[in-house]
C-alpha cells in the first residue's frame, strides 16, 4: 500500500482583529459573541453562535467602538452593548 500526498497541506488559520483590522491567530485574539443586544466574550472558544476576534488590548476595543465594527461583525443591527466585554479586556 503506498501512501498520497496530502491534497490539502497543513492551512494555517488566522482570523482578523474588527479593531485594528490586522490578521493574527486565533490564539492571539479574543472571541466574541452576541447574546441579547450583548457583546460576550468567549474566552474557550465554544460558545455557539457568529463569533468575532478582537486583540484583547484596550486599543484595540476602542477602534472597533469608533468604527462601529461590533453590529458589522455580527451581522446585528443597531449598537450593542460591549461594556461587559470592556470590563474583561481590562481587568476590572
Amino acid at each position: 500500500m503506498t501512501k498520497t500526498a496530502d491534497a490539502r497541506p497543513e492551512k494555517v488559520r488566522e482570523r482578523t482583529c474588527i479593531g485594528c483590522r490586522k490578521r493574527s491567530s486565533p490564539t492571539e485574539l479574543l472571541r466574541m459573541t452576541v447574546s441579547g443586544g450583548l457583546v460576550l466574550p468567549d474566552p474557550g472558544r465554544r460558545a455557539p453562535g457568529r463569533g468575532a476576534h478582537l486583540h484583547p488590548t484596550i486599543e484595540c476595543f476602542e477602534l472597533a467602538v469608533r468604527r462601529k465594527a461590533f453590529p458589522r461583525a455580527f451581522k446585528v443591527p443597531g449598537p450593542l452593548e460591549a461594556t461587559g466585554l470592556r470590563e474583561h479586556i481590562s481587568g476590572e
